[in-house]
This record gives structure tokens, C-alpha cells and sequence, in this order.
């Protein structure tokens, strides 16, 4: 195990944060911290070409498909293939380049790309379909070598290709959760969620902070995931609790403590509860 997940913010000297980087290129020159866990504060789109690696997001196994797409929110947990046989380029932008209008981070946070309540994060295409979003890339990568390129036309560029991935996404036969008061409390909720999930493990807090009933945000959450809000809660404090514990040498007191439990039993049972395991019982399995 590593001292922590590695963070990576998007590199300091990039005046505009958007860049289309080939995968050959980030694997000979970044191997050390992609095949190992990490997490970044920018979001990624792969286009892979004709490869097949199993790409790790939380615990998830990702097989990839040659010519598909594969999305990955910002903050999440990934890791490289330890064989590094990536083919293909990398899409990275941060929230606050493609945030310069109201409507954006609606948008994002709400997209079925990035979405993990989708729990979908691929999308394998056509070859013909692939390289048009190649174009798309081309047409960023151009851009962004003028002289004095400009953000709205690279704007517009990933715009463009987020909205035709999700139109892709739909004629694949993807069921869109519907619009409509229960997804957006869902979504405000998750996201005050993964601000807060350290701290306050309380429906009634959420409900109170969204100005909603207890009742009616599990109606919102049920409808829209099948989940009530405490397991939402539930989910999301355990995922961090099996990140921390498999990708860190923290003590089971210190992970407790972090995770908003004052007393190291209460964890302890917490987590055996959910996952019919011991924290020390859970890292060990993966040490095996």
C-alpha cells in the first residue's frame, strides 16, 4: 500500500485547462502514478483505439473496448492497467474552464457521462463513429496551439462532443432518468453529499439543508435510484472507508476519525455491518 491516494491537479502552467493528451505519451512519461491509485480534481474522457486494458475506477474492473469512449468524473478514484497497453488519447478539462455560464454546472453534474448514479461510465462505438470524435479532439489540439487560442471556441469544441456522446449514449438504448423535482433533489443531495458525508451521516441535516421533508427526499431518491437517502449515505461514506483502507497505511483509529467516528468501535461496527467484514479483515483481502 502507498502512504495515501495520490491527488494531481491540472498543471499550474496551462493558462487555458483543457488539453488532448495521447495516452502513448502520459504512459512512457507518467507510469509511476497511473498505475497506481489516484485522483484528480479534473474530469477525463479516454478515446481508445484498437486495445483492450481493464481499467480500475473504484473498485470497478473496466474492460475496455477498442473505439470506445470511457468517462470519468473528477475526484474519482481510477487507476492505469498495470500492463500499460493504452492506445488512444486522453481528454482532461476542469469544471471552472467549462463553468462560464450558470446553466454549466447544471450540466455537468446532471450529464449522463459523468454521472456515476448511472454506475455506465463507457461507451463503445463505431469505428466511423469514433473518429468523429477524434475530429473533434484534432480540432481542440489545433486550437490550443494558436498563437493566442480562444476559450469559447474550445469551449464550444467540448460542448459539441459531450453532446454527442450522450445522443450516442441514448441510441444505444440508455434509460435516461427523467426529468423532473425527484432527479433534482437527487442530484442536489448528492452533491451536498460528497461535501459533507464526512460529517453529517443525517437524513433529516440533508433534508433540512434542501428545505425538503425526510419523507419526500426519499420519495425524490427512491424513484430516481431505488435507494433511500441513508443508503446513499451509507454507500458513499463506505466507499471512502474501502479507499482509504486499501490505498493507504493509515490506522483503523485514523480512518475513523477522518471518516467523522470519535470512537474507533463505532467504526468498527459500522463498517462489519455494511460489509459483513472487519476493516482490518477487508484491507487484508486485498494484501492477499
Amino acid at each position: 500500500m502507498g502512504s495515501t491516494i495520490k491527488g494531481f491537479k491540472f498543471k499550474q502552467s496551462a493558462k487555458l485547462k483543457i488539453e488532448v493528451v495521447p495516452l502513448r505519451t502520459l504512459t512512457e512519461t507518467s507510469r509511476p502514478h497511473l498505475v497506481t491509485p489516484h485522483r484528480t480534481d479534473f474530469y477525463h474522457v479516454f478515446l481508445f483505439e484498437d486495445c483492450t486494458p481493464i481499467h480500475l475506477v473504484d473498485f470497478k474492473p473496466i474492460k475496455v473496448n477498442p473505439y470506445s469512449l470511457l468517462f470519468i468524473d473528477k475526484e474519482r478514484v481510477h487507476q492505469f492497467d498495470q500492463l500499460l497497453h493504452y492506445e488512444g488519447r486522453v481528454l482532461i478539462f476542469t469544471e471552472d474552464f467549462f463553468h462560464t455560464h450558470q446553466n454549466d454546472g447544471a450540466f455537468l453534474r446532471s450529464s449522463i457521462l459523468f454521472n456515476e448514479l448511472t454506475d455506465k461510465p463507457g461507451l463503445k462505438l463505431r469505428k466511423q463513429d469514433f473518429d468523429r470524435f477524434q475530429k473533434i479532439c484534432d480540432s481542440i489540439v489545433e486550437e490550443l496551439s494558436m498563437e493566442h487560442p480562444e476559450p469559447v471556441i474550445l469551449k464550444n469544441h467540448l460542448h459539441n462532443f459531450l453532446l454527442l456522446a450522450e445522443r450516442e449514449k441514448r441510441m444505444q438504448g440508455f434509460t435516461e432518468m427523467k426529468k423532473g423535482p425527484d432527479l433534482d433533489y437527487t442530484l442536489l443531495f448528492r452533491n451536498l453529499l460528497e461535501k459533507q458525508f464526512k460529517n453529517n451521516k443525517n437524513v433529516s441535516t440533508y433534508a433540512d439543508s434542501l428545505h425538503v421533508s425526510v419523507k419526500r427526499l426519499g420519495q425524490a431518491t427512491s424513484n430516481v435510484v431505488g435507494k433511500t437517502p441513508k443508503e446513499m449515505i451509507d454507500e458513499r461514506v463506505l466507499l471512502e472507508a474501502k479507499r482509504l483502507l486499501v490505498h493507504g497505511n493509515q490506522s483503523i483509529k485514523e480512518i475513523g476519525f477522518q471518516l467523522g467516528f470519535e470512537e474507533p468501535t463505532n467504526f468498527i461496527k459500522y463498517f462489519r455491518k455494511h460489509t459483513q467484514k472487519t476493516p482490518v479483515v477487508f484491507r487484508e483481502s486485498f494484501l492477499s
